[in-house]
C-alpha cells in the first residue's frame, strides 16, 4: 500500500497554561467505516508533546477521530481540574494528505487546528 493512497495523521499537544508540551496524555486513533468508528491504533505523548508511532489510515478512509485523555494528564497536576476530561477531535480525510492535528490545551479550554 502506498502512503500516496492514502491520508496520514500527527498530533501534539501543548500545554498553554504551563508553555510546554504535554507529556503522557493518552491518545486513541479510530477510523470510521462501513461497520461504524474501529478502534486504529492507541499511544501516548512522549517529552515533547508528541505521537510519533500513528499508522497510516487504511486505504478508503474518510473520517478519522482522535480521542485525548486529558484527565490522566491533568490528574498530574494537583492545581488543575480536568473540566474536559476528554478531547475528541473528529475531521475528513483525503487519500494522500498528511494531516497535522495540534491540541493547545488548558485545564478550562482547548483549541484545535489542522497544522502542518
Amino acid at each position: 500500500m502506498s502512503t500516496a493512497s492514502v491520508a496520514t495523521v500527527s498530533t501534539h499537544i501543548l500545554d498553554t497554561t504551563v508553555g510546554r508540551p504535554a507529556q503522557g496524555v493518552p491518545v486513541a486513533l479510530s477510523v470510521y467505516g462501513s461497520a461504524g468508528w474501529t478502534a486504529l491504533a492507541a499511544s501516548a505523548t512522549d517529552a515533547d508533546g508528541r505521537c510519533k508511532d500513528l499508522p497510516a489510515m487504511p486505504e478508503g478512509t474518510t473520517h478519522v477521530r482522535l480521542t485525548f485523555d486529558t484527565a490522566a494528564y491533568l490528574s498530574a497536576h494537583p492545581d488543575a481540574c480536568a473540566f474536559f476530561p476528554e478531547v475528541t477531535v473528529t475531521f475528513a480525510v483525503v487519500p494522500g494528505e498528511h494531516y497535522h492535528v495540534p491540541l493547545l490545551l488548558n485545564p478550562f479550554g482547548y483549541s484545535v487546528y489542522r497544522g502542518s
